[in-house]
C-alpha cells in the first residue's frame, strides 16, 4: 500500500473527496505532511510500535561511553558492514561481514543515496539470525546497485527496553563454549546511575547501563568499565517517515485502517466538511483502531528490580558502590 492510497480513502471519509476523485496535488502534500507527523508521534505511544530492534555492538576495553546515530559523524560504533545490491526497492543482502542488520538502519556506500534506509524485512530476518535475504528500502534506485560493500547504522533508539551482554572469552583466554554467556544488564534512570559514586570502576563486563538520548544522536553510558564482551539491546523501532507519495509500504494487520482513520480525525479541522455525525463516527473508529492495536502488542510489564548484587545496597548514596553492595 502506498502513503496516497491512505490519503485517498482518509479524504473520502471526511467528504473532502466523491467516488473516483483523487486529491489535488496541493491537497495530497498537506494531507501526506499530517500522515509523517502522525507515524512520527506513533513513535513515542506505548504499544503502538510493532518491532523491536536488537542493537549489537562490541564493548571497547576501558570505554564507558558510546554514541548512536543514524549517520557515521554521529555513531562510534558500525551496526552491520555487509555485501549486497539492490534492484529497485529492494536490497539483497548476500553475506555479513560483521555486525548485525536492524529495521531502521540508514545505509552508507559507493553510489548509496543519502537517507536510504531499510524499512522492511522480506527474507532477510536481520540481527543474527537469518541476515543474507532481502529487505524494502524506502528509496528506489531505478538503474539498481550491483553487488558492492554496504555499512549500515543504527537509528537513535527513543530508549532502552531490555539488554544483556555475552561474553565469548574466559579468564584463560580460551574461547567460552557453545558460542558465549548471556548476562542480563540493569537498564539505569539517571537518578539510579547519578548513584554511582565510582563510574569508572573496573568490571570483566557492564552489569548496567544509562541511555540519555539527543536529538540526533543518543549516548550510552556502561557501568562497570568494561574489559570485553558483545552488547544486545533491544529497543522499539521507530516508524520511518515515508520519502513520498508513492512509496511501497509494508504494514502489519490492522495499521493500514489504523492510520486511514486517524488521518481522517486530524484532517477533518482542515476541511470542516464532516457533520457532527460523521466526527463521531471517524473519531470512534480512529480510537478503536488504536486500541486494538494497543491490546495485540501489550506485554506483560516485568517485575521491576536489579539483576546483580552490585547494585543493590544498604544505602541510598554514593557510598555503597565503594564496597560492592555487599555489607549490610
Amino acid at each position: 500500500m502506498q502513503p496516497i492510497e491512505i490519503i485517498s480513502r482518509a479524504l473520502k471519509d471526511i467528504g473532502a473527496l466523491e467516488s473516483g476523485e483523487t486529491p489535488t496535488p496541493d491537497a495530497a502534500q498537506d494531507a501526506f505532511d499530517m500522515l509523517n507527523d502522525l507515524v512520527d508521534q506513533w513513535s513515542n505511544e506505548d504499544m503502538m510500535v510493532y518491532n523491536t530492534t536488537e542493537i549489537i555492538f562490541p564493548l571497547i576495553s576501558g570505554q564507558t561511553q558510546y554514541t548512536i546515530g543514524p549517520n557515521p559523524s554521529t555513531q562510534n560504533f558500525v551496526g552491520a558492514v555487509f555485501t549486497g545490491s539492490i534492484s529497485g526497492n529492494i536490497l539483497t543482502v548476500s553475506g555479513l561481514t560483521s555486525g548485525a542488520i536492524a529495521q531502521g538502519q540508514t545505509l552508507s556506500g559507493t553510489n548509496i543515496l543519502p537517507g536510504t534506509r531499510i524499512t522492511q524485512f522480506i527474507s532477510g530476518a536481520g540481527g543474527q539470525v537469518n541476515e543474507t535475504g532481502t529487505y524494502q528500502l524506502n528509496i528506489t534506485y531505478p538503474l539498481g546497485i550491483t553487488s558492492r560493500t554496504i555499512t549500515g547504522y543504527y537509528q537513535k533508539p527513543l530508549f532502552i527496553d531490555q539488554a544483556y551482554v555475552r561474553i565469548n572469552t574466559q579468564s584463560n583466554g580460551e574461547a567460552v563454549p557453545n558460542g558465549g554467556l548471556d548476562y542480563q544488564v540493569a537498564i539505569l534512570a539517571l537518578e539510579n546511575y547519578n548513584q554511582i559514586g565510582l563510574k569508572t570502576l573496573n568490571g570483566p563486563w557492564p552489569k548496567a547501563l544509562y541511555y540519555n538520548p539527543n536529538a540526533e544522536s543518543g549516548n550510552i553510558f556502561v557501568w562497570p568499565n568494561p574489559a570485553q564482551g558483545e552488547m544486545h539491546m533491544f529497543s522499539s523501532t521507530i516508524f520511518s517517515n515515508y520519502t513520498s507519495l508513492y512509496d511501497e509500504i509494508v504494514l502489519p494487520q490492522g495499521y493500514a485502517m489504523a492510520l486511514r482513520w486517524n488521518l481522517a480525525e486530524r484532517l477533518m479541522p482542515m476541511y470542516g466538511k464532516a457533520s457532527q455525525v460523521q466526527i463521531a463516527m471517524i473519531s470512534g473508529y480512529a480510537a478503536q483502531s488504536k486500541s486494538t492495536i494497543k491490546r495485540n502488542n501489550m506485554q506483560p510489564i516485568a517485575a521491576a528490580g536489579y539483576p546483580d548484587s552490585m547494585l543493590v545496597g544498604r544505602a541510598k548514596d554514593a557510598g555503597w558502590i565503594l564496597s560492592g553492595g555487599f555489607f549490610r
